[in-house]
This record gives C-alpha cells, structure tokens and sequence, in this order.
C-alpha cells in the first residue's frame, strides 16, 4: 500500500461521517477570512493527501464553498468532512470533491457531465477547468437552488437539467467525462455510451459497500479502476430498478 493511497483510503474513510457538531447550528468561522479557511483546506486536506493537478488546486482555492451550504452550516463549509445541504442530501468532503475533479484529467474546453448537481458546488469547481458543464439533478428544489447560486456566481458555462441521471444526456452527448455525485449499485449503461474515446467515467458503486471508480472507454471497450472505498447517497430513479 502506497502512502498516497493509504492518505485517499484515510480521507475517504473520514469523509463519510457528518460530525455530531455538524447537527447542531455550528460556530462562526474562527479568525481570518473565507479566502483564508480555502487556502487552510488546500494545503491541509487536500494537497496533503496527494492531489497534485495545478488547475484542481486553483479551482479548490477559488470556489466560495461556504456559498454552496444553508447559511447556518457555513461556519464548517471548509470543514474535513460533508455538510447536510437539505432533503436527504449533503455537499462532499472538500477532499473528495479534488479527489474526483482529478481523476477526471480536466482541462481546457472539456465538454463534462455531472450526475447528481447537489449543491451546485463540484459543477462550480469543474467549471473553473473546463470548457462546459451540464449538470442533472433528480430533485427539482436541489436543482433550482443550485441553479440560482450558479447563475448568481456567473458560471455561465454550467446548464443545470432538472430529470432522472440515469440516462445521462444524450442529446448532449459525448462527452470527454462524466462524474456521479451519487452511488448506483451498477454502473448505467447509458452513461458509458456517452463517453468520447479516451473518456473518463468518475462514478462510486455499490450499496452498503462502495468503491470509486474510474472507467475508461478505450478501443471500444471499457478499462475499469477501482480507486478507493467510499460512502455517497444512493442514486435514486431508474437506477433503483435495474439491480446489479
């Protein structure tokens, strides 16, 4: 076991756990600024533990998080762990949020999709790196409070759908890669056919116990990665009747 690994397994292992603290209205933030808590996070969580892109590092340090959380949690937005955002749902460990851009290789002009919008916040931190975002959310008071906090951002360049994931976009597609915020117990077909060659599928699976993985569709077929174990919301819609 690598030390880089054995830091992803650490932080994802931490990442799945909404601290007691978080259940309560949590304190301000302690001294400095938001900018400040951003530059704390970088280096702490997620440089610490590996990440490396420059352009992930950047949109990490850029991104108001503590925007993308109820007004009442923002005090722990920079926190090493997820935050509940509303309606069963929560907004990832900051780490894991890098971890996945990453594993993505975004860069300049990339035409991405994201399942599951949340928040809005892993679509804002793509949209710092790539070309387009189109982003689905199941939950249509989820989608429209990410929408308004994209379009108050100015992120132009993320298209928020409100509908089922599983069927990824194909009147959109393909796309160069494709990122699930939520956890199937296997992967959606649809969502491998929307991928160029050389794309990058950055999805977690499983119920109980769940694996990030990365799948590459190369020479027609597909080269799978596991990554490291996590713990996301289940995929919900369609998804749930197609069992593995």
């Amino acid at each position: 076991m690598t030390p880089r690994w054995f830091a992803r397994l650490a932080a994802a292992l931490l990442g799945t756990l909404i601290p007691a603290s978080c259940l309560a209205t949590p304190p301000p933030s302690g001294g400095g600024t938001f900018a400040d808590d951003r530059a704390r996070m970088v280096g702490a969580q997620i440089e610490a533990r590996g990440i490396r892109d420059p352009a992930v590092l950047a949109a990490m340090r850029k991104v108001p998080r503590h925007l993308f959380v109820p007004e009442s949690f923002r005090g722990q937005a920079y926190g090493d762990h997820p935050l509940p955002i509303g309606l069963g749902q929560t907004i990832s460990q900051p780490y894991i949020v890098a971890l996945m851009t990453e594993l993505a290789h975004p860069r300049k002009g990339m035409k991405v999709l994201e399942v599951g919008t949340g928040s809005g916040y892993q679509a804002a931190v793509l949209a710092e790196i790539v070309g387009t975002v189109d982003t689905i959310e199941i939950i249509p008071e989820l989608g429209r409070r990410a929408e308004k906090t994209l379009r108050e951002m100015a992120y132009d360049n993320v298209r928020v759908h409100i509908g089922d994931g599983f069927d990824g976009r194909p009147k959109d597609a393909p796309f160069d890669a494709i990122l699930v915020t939520a956890a199937p117990e296997t992967i959606p077909p649809p969502l491998l056919d929307q991928l160029v060659e050389g794309g990058r599928l950055v999805i977690p699976v499983g119920s109980t116990q769940q694996e990030l993985l990365v799948v590459t569709k190369t020479n027609g077929g597909y080269r799978r990665e596991t990554v490291v174990p996590v713990r996301f919301v289940p995929m919900k819609g369609k998804v749930e009747g197609h069992p593995p």
